[in-house]
């Protein structure tokens, strides 16, 4: 018997017997379709502020209270780390000079950024466009581009 039909009657085996129920078939399908579904890397928004930052507190009156309840925030949750005290885990392309400065993060790799604050009108598109450029964030067409909308 030829390599090639041995291997063929070994997943025509492991195929009859995981799939003998209708049961186990459904539990593959809806397991596969889960992992399908999941973001290979997950993203991360990461705030470097700094104590008395004037543009941070300003972030945070505005967006922070919204973040997480967003497509953007469930997509890149946000992590808030201190410009004085860096997570030496953390690769980043360059130095952070500016706070707030928003890195996009996969793996504790530094993939894109924005540097400032630049009110809340202008945030949302920017931080939608870092995540769609660096992350493959999809954004969604269907959603209002005025959350109060």
């Amino acid at each position: 018997m030829g390599h090639q039909q041995a291997n063929g009657k070994w997943v025509t085996m492991v195929f009859r017997h995981t799939f003998t129920t209708p049961k186990r078939f459904a539990a593959a399908i809806l397991s596969t379709g889960i992992l399908l579904t999941q973001p290979l890397l997950a993203a991360e928004l990461v705030m470097v502020e700094q104590s008395g930052c004037e543009w941070c507190a300003r972030w945070d009156q505005e967006i922070a209270p919204i973040y997480p309840k967003t497509s953007e925030g469930h997509f890149a949750p946000l992590r808030r780390v201190n410009l004085h005290d860096m997570p030496q885990e953390l690769e980043l392309a360059r130095r952070v000079n500016f706070t707030p400065t928003f890195l996009i993060v996969e793996e504790d790799h530094e993939i894109g950024r924005l540097e400032g604050y630049p009110g809340e009108d202008f945030f949302w598109p920017l931080i939608a466009q870092l995540l769609s450029k660096h992350a493959g964030y999809v954004v969604d067409a269907a959603a209002p581009a005025d959350p109060d909308s």
